[in-house]
Formats: structure tokens, C-alpha cells, sequence
């Protein structure tokens, strides 16, 4: 039997396919004209809770301070439209909402981090689509602390991006905002991206938009050296590898000192980085946060015209007019012709698989 979905007002969706699930809802396309998803959310810790916040935010939707991040084209953000439930009104019911569905004009966003996944999926991005989505980023967390809003689970799986590197944002109802002076705080976090203070902290305590800002350094930090996390690498002084969010809080990081982790030969160099960018990273991860708005000015004067060089040898390696030479015909010399995933040797770090 078909699975269906009814609204407050008795309205009712048919959802189709599973397109995904995370580590809270599970994401089915939904049969309508328009491109449309429905998120449902099983086992929330307070169901009562989790419908006032999806409602909160769709009223949010009418506010003008979300209307002027709803406004671009193609849309930039997956808002609830209306929230939804399956099931009854008892407690077999599942709660969820119904959003615009992202696929519609944008792939995920770790398509463009991956090598090999933009070479299969995205085959005309360059370095200067990554730059392209590195600034199209910044400005919209720009936008979104702007209106009050804390993303607080920042990382690629709720990030989508479309072939001229503009990123939308899915998963609203994790983040922190305020409606009618009430705090809905932030609910999610994910290792790997995760600001040193929210490490190890309590459960249920609010991001910050500081907090944000780290991660967006290291998100802006991968698009730009090809995948590479800044905290990755195993510990040069010898002690056993944990995780990225142990490096972290180890200061374990390239940028910060190059003798703290041991990489692969094929990681990207750090002078492939702007001046300007890596002096803005270094900053971030020394606990000097830059905020959304000077990383967007910062990526968009690297992004200005005569900024950016094509290779005389492949037109599609694209780098800084800072380095002298092509650094991806060095990388593809490195690993003998093959271009590779630069940590691609402690990938498995995560689940200590290597």
C-alpha cells in the first residue's frame, strides 16, 4: 500500500520512492507537480516538541527575514512548506514535513569534495567551481546569521550544489532560531565537523554562530584542497589516531604546524591556497574565527578577474596566479598518473579500517 501523508488542514500527499535516509528522517519523493520531498522523523526525543518547531518554521516561512532567503533562484534552501503526518493521530503516527526538493537544480554537494565523483558527476567542475562554491557558501551562512539563524550541523550531507558552484542548504529543523522569543535551540552535530567547544559537550547544548564558522573553515578548506579535511593525518609525535575531532582538540593540523600529522605525498600542497585564504584558515583553526561575511569577501576578491590560471598543458587545472606551476600536474605526477583522493590513505580513519 501506497504510503500517504496528511497536513493539519487533511490535505494528503502520496509519497513514492526512498530517496534517503540520515541520522534522524528518512526522505521520500513526494507525487505532485511540483518537486517536491517529505522528511519524516521517526523517533524524535520529544515528538510534542519536534511539531512545534516544524510548525514554528513554517510559519517562519511568511516572515520577512525568510522570505529574502527564499527569494534567489534557483532556491537556496530547503524550508518546510507544511508540516505532515503518517500513520494516525496516535502514537503510531510519524511526524514530518514537506520541502522543495533539491534535486531538482542541484546535485550533493559531496560530489564536488569527491575526485573521483566530480570526475564521473560533475565533469566540467574545476578549481574554480570549488572557489565558486566556497563563496556561494559563505554567503549564505552570511545570509542566514544575518536573519538570526544557526545552522549548527553543518557538514556536506545536508549541502547541495549545482554545476556553476551555487550550494543550497537542506535538514531546517536541526537548526537554532527564535520565533516569538522563544529559543528553539540547535539539535544535531556531526563528527568531523564539529568546532572545538561542542566537542564532548552535554547533550542539548546551543551552537553558537562562532561555532558555524569554524566548520565553514573547513568545508571552504576541502572544496579547495580537493577533499582534504584539515585535521587530517595521523600524529606525527606517534600516539595512536582517534579521529578528526581528536585532532582538533589536539591542534593537530597542517596549517597550523606542518610537523603535527603525517599525510600522504599526494595531499594537495598548502601553497596551492591563496595567501589570503590560508592566512584566513590559520586564523580559524588558531581560535580567531572569521566570520561568514569576511569569508565571503575574502573568496570573492580571489575569485575576481585575473585571479585565477588555467594549465597550458589540461585547461581544466585551474589554481591561483600565486603558484607559479600547475600543482595538479604535480599531484597527478605523484600518484603515477592517477589522480587520487588526496587522503585517500587515512579515509578509513573514521571507522580505523586502515
Amino acid at each position: 500500500m501506497a504510503l500517504t501523508v496528511v497536513s493539519g488542514n487533511g490535505r494528503e500527499w502520496r509519497l513514492t520512492e526512498r530517496i534517503g535516509s540520515g541520522s534522524e528522517g528518512v526522505v521520500y519523493g513526494v507525487d505532485d507537480a511540483r518537486p517536491l520531498v517529505a522528511k519524516l522523523v521517526p523517533d524524535p526525543p520529544d515528538p510534542a516538541a519536534y511539531r512545534r518547531r516544524i510548525a514554528r518554521l513554517v510559519r517562519q516561512r511568511r516572515e520577512p527575514r525568510t522570505v529574502r532567503l527564499l527569494s534567489a533562484t534557483p532556491v537556496r534552501v530547503a524550508w518546510p512548506m507544511v508540516g505532515v503526518r503518517t500513520g494516525g493521530p496516535g502514537a503510531e503516527g510519524v511526524d514530518g514535513y514537506v520541502m522543495p526538493d533539491m534535486r531538482h537544480a542541484h546535485r550533493p554537494f559531496p560530489h564536488l569534495l569527491t575526485p573521483a565523483a566530480r570526475r564521473a558527476l560533475l565533469p566540467r567542475a574545476t578549481w574554480a567551481t570549488a572557489l565558486a562554491a566556497a563563496l556561494s557558501l559563505a554567503r549564505l551562512l552570511a545570509d542566514l546569521h544575518a536573519e538570526g539563524y544557526v545552522v549548527g550541523d553543518l557538514k556536506p550531507d545536508n549541502l547541495w550544489v549545482d554545476d556553476r558552484g551555487a550550494v543550497g542548504m537542506a535538514d531546517v529543523d536541526s537548526w537554532q532560531f527564535t520565533d516569538g522569543g522563544e529559543l528553539f535551540p540547535g539539535r544535531m552535530g556531526t563528527p568531523g565537523y564539529l568546532a572545538p567547544e561542542r566537542i564532548g559537550a552535554p547533550a542539548g547544548t546551543p551552537p553558537q554562530r562562532t561555532s558555524d564558522d569554524f566548520v565553514l573553515a573547513v568545508l571552504v578548506h576541502q572544496l579547495l584542497m580537493d577533499g582534504l579535511h584539515p585535521f587530517a593525518g595521523y600524529p606525527a609525535d606517534g600516539a595512536e589516531y582517534r579521529s578528526y575531532d581528536d585532532n582538533v582538540l589536539h591542534g593537530r593540523c597542517r596549517l597550523l604546524d606542518r610537523t603535527s600529522v603525517l599525510l600522504p605525498r599526494t595531499a594537495p600542497p598548502v601553497d596551492l591556497l591563496p595567501r589570503r585564504i590560508a592566512d584566513l584558515l590559520r586564523a580559524a583553526f588558531g581560535g580567531v574565527r572569521p566570520t561568514a561575511p569576511a569569508w565571503a569577501e575574502a573568496l570573492a576578491a580571489e575569485s575576481a578577474p585575473g585571479r585565477l590560471r588555467a594549465c597550458r598543458t589540461d585547461p581544466r587545472h585551474v589554481h591561483t596566479v600565486e603558484r607559479p606551476w600547475c600543482p595538479w600536474c604535480d599531484l597527478a605526477e605523484r600518484a603515477g598518473g592517477r589522480s587520487r583522493r588526496p587522503d585517500e590513505e587515512t579515509k578509513d580513519e573514521e571507522t580505523n579500517t586502515v
